[in-house]
């Protein structure tokens, strides 16, 4: 795949792409899911869901899942699974949250180039507000970012609002030149709807599979997905390759 760059304005997902969420966001699907029954649901199941897209609510997805599988239980509401579900996520008195196994993908240096090169910097993320500064602030990164789109901003991807929202707080007209890269099907539709483009990175751990099989990072059911959906490129984790797409600073 060859980009149409220059790229001038650079949106950023979070889960997958900044955040390592394989053990925790990922984890907590699986866990709520177990808890109620829904023993088949696997983190092949969750990649095949987010492959087919219109998963970018975790707390939704696990509903749904849980009520996708056979065994499990029945009747149970969104607040129910959603409680559940951030009590593994955050954590309790007895228990530490598995949010605190995330990790930061891209290095500090290439996040600090792209801040130099790129005219705005947005996060577009169906995270809630406090679950995304909590780790931008972990990880050092506030300075970085210029605009947050988060979970009650407004409708999800792949609707387009989250990205045509971010680009208003900009002040940047959306256009081919803006970009947002993300990790699932969802991120590359909404990228496209708002008129801009979309930029697919495989996560670390699907990767890391191919890599262990012989095959092309690219070849996961994700990537393949977000190729079929339009994606501009589709890069490695920590998207270093990314630089090159951009104009160099003046």
């Amino acid at each position: 795949m060859s980009p149409t760059a220059p790229y001038r304005t650079l949106l950023l997902d979070m889960d997958g792409v900044l955040a390592e969420v394989s053990k925790s966001y990922r984890a907590s699907i699986l866990e709520t899911c177990h808890k109620y029954g829904a023993t088949s649901i696997t983190y092949d199941v969750i990649g095949d869901w987010k492959a087919k897209g219109g998963c970018n609510n975790d707390w939704k997805l696990s509903l749904d899942l849980i009520n996708s599988d056979p065994n499990g239980q029945k009747g149970l509401t969104l607040e129910q699974v959603t409680d559940t579900f951030e009590e593994f996520y955050q954590g309790t008195t007895d228990r530490p949250g598995l949010a605190d196994t995330e990790s930061l993908i891209p290095s500090k240096a290439v996040l600090q180039e792209l801040r130099k090169r790129a005219n705005g910097v947005g996060i577009v993320t169906g995270r809630p507000l406090k679950d995304c500064q909590k780790f931008l602030k972990l990880h050092g990164l506030e300075d970085m970012v210029d605009a947050c789109v988060c979970m009650e901003d407004g409708p999800p991807k792949p609707d387009p609002f989250p990205v045509l929202e971010c680009c208003k707080r900009l002040g940047i007209e959306p256009s081919p030149s803006v970009i947002l890269v993300g990790d699932t099907p969802d991120d590359i539709r909404a990228a496209i709807a708002a008129g801009c483009k979309g930029v697919g990175v495989a996560t670390p751990e699907a990767a890391e599979e191919r890599k262990e099989k012989g095959e092309p990072f690219d070849k996961t059911k994700l990537c393949s997905a977000m190729k079929e959906c339009g994606a501009d490129i589709i890069l490695e984790p920590g998207f270093d390759k990314l630089v090159e797409y951009f104009p160099e600073p003046n």
